[in-house]
């Protein structure tokens, strides 16, 4: 099983306040794109009867909507983060933590974290999985594309000996795109060189602890 992991260090709610009558807010679902990693403030509040605010004649605002919730989990050393919203759970392993350097041939000790995340595959009854693979800016950008492949390709192949046929996965690597922290220091840089496995959240399962996350240029 994972370390418990110590220290919360984000919550965020994102909200959407709409003109009554208008269109409705369309949420783009591409499975290709990685799992979102950025974070938004509620927005302040909205007085409707303030003269500044310029609505339609006759129109009146809408309640504000709770779009999704972000809960995002990670130990005290980064190694390891969870994030969760209403309809996804995320987790992201440090580099280091799976590989040698410049390698994507898993660690020993790396198998217990990802059997761990397959665990909480199962909990959730998930049946769609995506397995990211990203780096740092350091090396080319062709090589990083190779390296984080094949990074998720190595986390893949150990998730489904534990889950077997009954899931289907999306597999890809993206190099130094995304970042989640600042390539000019080598802690943000431990931290883009990550492995993400995100999936459906169960409709009926708590939460568990694991999280961050790691593919990486070198």
């Amino acid at each position: 099983m994972p370390r418990p992991l110590r220290a919360v260090t984000a919550l965020s709610l994102l909200t959407v306040l709409g003109l009554a009558g208008g269109p409705p807010a369309v949420a783009d679902d591409d499975p290709s794109a990685p799992p979102g990693t950025v974070t938004t403030s509620p927005p302040p509040s909205v007085d409707p009867t303030s003269p500044g605010l310029k609505l339609a004649d006759g129109a009146t605002l809408a309640p504000a909507k709770v779009l999704d919730i972000k809960s995002v989990v990670e130990d005290l050393g980064g190694e390891e983060r969870r994030e969760d919203t209403n309809e996804n759970v995320t987790f992201a392993l440090q580099a280091e933590v799976l590989f040698p350097k410049d390698s994507p041939k898993l660690n020993p000790e790396a198998r217990s974290r990802i059997d761990a995340i397959a665990d909480e595959i199962k909990k959730q009854n998930a049946t769609n999985v995506r397995v990211f693979g990203f780096t740092d800016n350091l090396g080319s950008y062709a090589h990083g594309l190779v390296l984080s492949k094949q990074r998720a390709e190595a986390v893949h192949d150990q998730l489904a000996s534990r889950l077997g046929g009954t899931v289907t996965f999306e597999v890809r690597g993206y190099s130094e795109d995304y970042p989640i922290a600042d390539n000019s220091t080598e802690e943000g840089r431990r931290k883009n060189r990550r492995v993400e496995v995100s999936f459906p959240r169960g409709e009926s399962s708590g939460d568990s602890s694991s999280d961050s996350a790691g593919t990486a240029g070198g």
